[in-house]
């Protein structure tokens, strides 16, 4: 194993073959790269022993990427249907995967994961070393920071390229903030389960007093932290309160904390947010967290869209990626209401790829705007082969074109024959 990590290759001016291969996927200079990284304003997600084909960078002036969320639940266990998510998640154009995997079979999901995936996996720790306390004692009140290293380290080992870490829930923050002011007090499954385990046992988030220990599992291998939101709103009424930002300048200690000691970092964010809060929440993330990559789910802009989450986070990814995010989420059509399809997992991806690309378009970055440019041209010529391919979901495209009884093949049945393209074809 290489003994430099991604940050120490990028301070010592070192092109490593990760670094360049980032370099040309992204049409950034490999300087400019290499500062980013240096300066935690850029991340890469691999772990040095996961065989990817494709890495992924994530921040400064690089295209917004897209993550979707899979993993069993207690409800519904089937390694077989969460590869199947896999795949379609890869054919789909997703940058990254997470396995929040808590049923059956945790570890073998992980694993068939990590083996089968091309994109950089990631995962929320302190879900399997829960479910294996609860399964072993038989309660999760009991479970102790070597539990918690334990699962870290063998989850590093199996290839896992980031981790979701709740650090930034402390006992001082359990203590002193008004809980009782929030319609929905915590909506992280992560940030509950801690915040149980702080009450319960008057003691402070291991996560958060062993976080150099953390940080030398993470180093090791390279992995980046996801510091997660485990405070984030769960309504559009109880963002951007008190309980959220505390949370947030906490994270920004974190943050900075890791990258003195050359692990990466990504701050995670929230997930319910009404239009004019976006902005504003974006600014002071990257002004608390040094300009760390911002990773959010959604936002979700309403509460009521049960069924069309993923319209709505639509709408919120696109806003809150124009302003700075670097990194979404997905959601599903399902979310809030069971565990996604298969159906779901693509509708929720494309949702959200449609949002960063918006945002990419409007923040300058040339070759995303150059695929707008080559579909706009097939357009106008009518070139339906071109333009089906070009789409963002060229399935679909060629699904609705097939069901198109036509007359004259070079249009549509949405015009026919007065077609403006092909009438004015004759005047310029």
């Amino acid at each position: 194993m290489n003994t430099m990590n991604t940050i120490e290759c990028a301070r010592n001016k070192i092109a490593s073959p990760l670094i360049r291969k980032i370099s040309r996927l992204e049409c950034q200079d490999i300087n400019t790269l290499s500062k980013n990284i240096s300066c935690g304003k850029t991340v890469i997600l691999k772990n040095k022993i996961h065989n990817l084909k494709k890495p992924c960078a994530i921040g400064r002036g690089l295209r917004t990427k897209v993550n979707v969320n899979m993993g069993a639940s207690t409800e519904v266990s089937s390694i077989k249907t969460e590869l199947k998510k896999l795949k379609i998640s890869i054919d789909y154009g997703a940058d990254t995967v997470m396995d929040l995997s808590v049923g059956k079979n945790v570890r073998k999901i992980r694993q068939e994961i990590i083996a089968h995936s091309t994109i950089p996996v990631g995962t929320v720790p302190i879900y399997e070393a829960a479910q294996e306390l609860e399964h072993k004692r038989k309660n999760l009140f009991k479970m102790t920071k070597d539990d918690i290293l334990e699962v870290l380290e063998r989850q590093a080992e199996e290839g896992v390229d980031f981790f979701t870490v709740h650090a930034g829930i402390t006992k001082e923050i359990i203590k002193k903030i008004p809980y009782k002011k929030r319609i929905i007090e915590i909506v992280s499954r992560g940030g509950a389960i801690l915040a149980n385990w702080i009450i319960h046992n008057n003691k402070e988030n291991p996560l958060y007093e062993y976080f150099d220990n953390v940080l030398k599992i993470a180093k090791r291998f390279d992995i980046t932290l996801s510091l997660g939101d485990g405070l984030r709103p769960g309504s559009v009424l109880d963002a951007t309160d008190e309980i959220q930002l505390y949370e947030l300048r906490k994270l920004g200690q974190l943050s900075k904390y890791a990258l003195e000691r050359g692990v990466q970092t990504i701050i995670e964010g929230p997930g319910h947010v009404p239009l004019n809060q976006i902005e504003k929440n974006i600014k002071m993330q990257k002004q608390i967290c040094h300009g760390a990559p911002f990773y959010v789910l959604g936002p979700l802009v309403t509460d009521v869209s049960s069924g069309y989450d993923h319209i709505s986070a639509s709408i919120g990814g696109a806003l809150a990626s124009y302003y700075g995010a670097d990194f979404l989420c997905y959601v599903t059509p399902s979310e809030h209401l069971r565990l996604p399809s298969i159906d779901d997992v693509r509708e929720g991806l494309i949702a959200s790829k449609i949002a960063a690309h918006a945002a990419d378009i409007a923040k300058g970055i040339p070759y995303q705007i150059d695929w707008d440019r080559k579909i706009s041209q097939a357009r106008k010529s009518r070139d339906w082969t071109k333009q089906i391919k070009l789409s963002i979901d060229p399935v679909k495209a060629k699904r609705y074109r097939s069901q198109s009884k036509l007359q004259e093949s070079s249009v549509c049945t949405m015009c026919g024959k007065y077609c403006s393209l092909k009438l004015i074809e004759k005047c310029f």
